[in-house]
């Protein structure tokens, strides 16, 4: 009482002292009333969209950023971790399938995927509530079903992760109660994803005056691939074929227009994460998540670090075509691909003062120099790419680099951060129309179109045909199917080549694995690349050369289906003495 007496004749005459002077409003952080405007809801909206790249969840922003290239990329066949073996350990294990319930980058990707549930909810709940008197019905609407689009698709990434995950709705989701989240996850959520999904679908405009928000056509196409997942072909069919024939969308003239800053937000583009630099803060909004995936160099793009993210030898074999097709197999499991029998030509084991001269007679699909960086061939316009010079340790992870996110040298300093090279505005494309002619070839094989199927996948094959070049010096020769190849090949024929055109025109983009297990493929060809990648290559004039030793008898098995739920959160799921989540098997 003496306290309050001295503080109540500190503050002076000018004010009375009550019981409101002690009830402090919490710093830094907006409240209710103060949010319960139109200002206020859009507020919370763009902060449920901030989260889309994967950077601002309290970790590192590399364990949940978009391109999900340690979990869709380096567990998978198209690509190493890269830089050496005693740079971030966690991802090694990753790689190598040695997958632990307290590795962090399980934990930094489930922190992001529930903070945008959280966001999401938030922002539904205010946007809902009778005390936003300055929106209409309809603004109001409007905001909610951005809001569920996304809180279905951070949900969706939970579930490609782990499988058995919960599901946090806003009826659940109380912000002042750490109890309120904590629901088991033993449901199968797909069908709350898809009607999230649906409401977004129902209740969005086709268009947004403002890139990167999301539309019908984006929803429509997320539901698709929803099912996809689950297998509803028929009613993926009926959606995908909405989004083609009614979005307005069309593939661009060059492959390539994809993967830079130019065609952001191009006429393929149904759904993409929005970057950008220079806009007065540290970076951070420029594809920090992937800023160790550059080459290890000051001569190279992003100006010398970290050497992360390299393409493997089974992906660029992948790219060699004879007859200007894929070398493929009947078998839907790829294991009767020969593509891989003898490695493209490369400088692995070559230092880089050595002589050295590509052989580029071998034909390639022109996608694999849009997508992989190889010494001797034309890398955008910084000149031909140099060899080991640009790799940290090319005996520990392979001669090649990424390529899709880097940048032209014409246009650094435009497209890069002011301080950081690695920060850049090339935005990341989450769904574009080419997915969805592939998503729909897959929908008309298992429903026994083949004939459509062929059709659909030749207009990417015509695209990569027609399009532009990275170096004129290499031998590029890529065809569409002959009419009546799938048919005549049969169902598993088309099955495989389907995922095939899904693997070389999406590579390193962060789906392989999801894709791998979705089609029920993910444990034979696992084991088939890692058996493979650890032995010694061959190139076709004879000369051997080590690949990925480090791979040698690593097994891919039932359980790597799905990665461990992360330790630390099943202990902080505990109510009343007890877990609420339940460990995936296995683990």
């Amino acid at each position: 009482m003496k306290k309050t007496l001295l503080i109540c004749m500190l503050v002076g005459l000018s004010f009375s002292c009550s019981d409101d002077f002690f009830d402090l409003k919490p710093q830094g952080r907006a409240s209710k009333e103060q949010l319960s405007n139109k200002n206020g809801v859009n507020a919370l909206l763009i902060g449920t969209y901030s989260l889309l790249d994967g950077v601002g969840a309290g970790n590192t922003g590399r364990q949940s950023t978009i391109s999900n290239y340690v979990f869709g990329g380096i567990s998978s066949d198209d690509a190493v971790k890269g830089t050496d073996a005693g740079d971030q350990p966690e991802q090694s294990f990753i790689e190598q399938y040695n997958w632990l319930s307290d590795n962090t980058y399980f934990l930094g990707k489930w922190w992001h995927s529930y903070d945008g549930v959280a966001r999401a909810n938030e922002t539904i709940q205010i946007a809902g509530s009778p005390d936003v008197k300055d929106m209409t019905d309809a603004e109001k609407t409007q905001v909610v079903a951005e809001a569920r689009f996304l809180r279905g698709h951070y949900h969706f990434e939970a579930k490609k992760m782990w499988n058995n995950v919960p599901f946090i709705d806003e009826k659940i989701y109380n912000a002042g109660d750490p109890n309120s989240t904590k629901v088991t996850n033993t449901e199968d959520i797909w069908s709350k994803i898809e009607a999230d999904f649906q409401f977004a679908a129902d209740n969005l405009p086709a268009t947004q005056a403002q890139k990167g928000r999301a539309t019908k056509w984006a929803a429509k196409a997320y539901l698709a691939k929803a099912l996809l997942f689950q297998k509803k072909w028929a009613k993926a069919k009926e959606l995908l074929d909405d989004v083609v024939k009614n979005s307005g969308k069309k593939l661009v003239a060059n492959y390539h227009d994809n993967y830079r800053t130019t065609g952001n937000n191009n006429s393929e583009s149904i759904m993409e994460v929005q970057f950008s630099v220079n806009d007065g803060t540290n970076g951070n909004n420029g594809n920090a998540g992937d800023n160790l995936n550059w080459p290890y160099s000051a001569t190279a793009p992003g100006r010398g670090c970290c050497g992360f993210y390299q393409p493997s030898h089974n992906l660029v074999n992948a790219f060699k075509t004879e007859n200007g097709l894929p070398m493929i197999g009947a078998a839907a499991d790829g294991s009767l691909d020969t593509y891989n029998k003898v490695d493209l030509p490369n400088d692995q084991g070559i230092v880089a003062s050595a002589a050295f001269a590509l052989d580029k007679t071998v034909p390639v699909d022109p996608r694999l120099d849009w997508t992989v960086g190889r010494r001797g061939v034309n890398f955008l316009d910084w000149g031909p790419m140099p060899g080991s010079t640009w790799i940290r340790d090319q005996a520990y992870a392979g001669p090649f680099t990424g390529k899709k996110w880097m940048y032209y040298l014409a246009e650094e300093n435009s497209t890069t951060h002011s301080t950081s090279k690695r920060n850049v505005n090339n935005n990341y494309r989450l769904i574009k129309l080419s997915h969805v002619l592939l998503w729909l070839a897959e929908c008309e094989v298992e429903l026994g179109n083949l004939a459509v199927a062929q059709d659909l996948v030749n207009q990417i094959r015509v695209r990569a045909k027609t399009g532009s070049v990275q170096d004129e010096s290499v031998t590029y020769k890529v065809e569409p199917y002959p009419a009546g190849t799938f048919a005549a090949k049969g169902a598993d024929y088309a099955r495989n080549a389907v995922r095939m055109e899904q693997r070389l025109e999406f590579a390193m983009e962060g789906h392989r694995f999801f894709d791998l297990v979705r089609w029920g493929i993910a444990e034979k060809v696992l084991n088939k690349y890692a058996a493979e990648e650890a032995v010694p290559g061959k190139e076709p004039s004879g000369r051997t050369f080590n690949k990925r030793g480090y791979m040698a008898g690593k097994s891919f098995t039932q359980k790597n289906l799905y990665f461990p739920l992360p330790q630390d959160e099943i202990l902080n799921s505990q109510k009343d003495g007890k877990p609420t989540l339940t460990q995936n098997p296995g683990y």
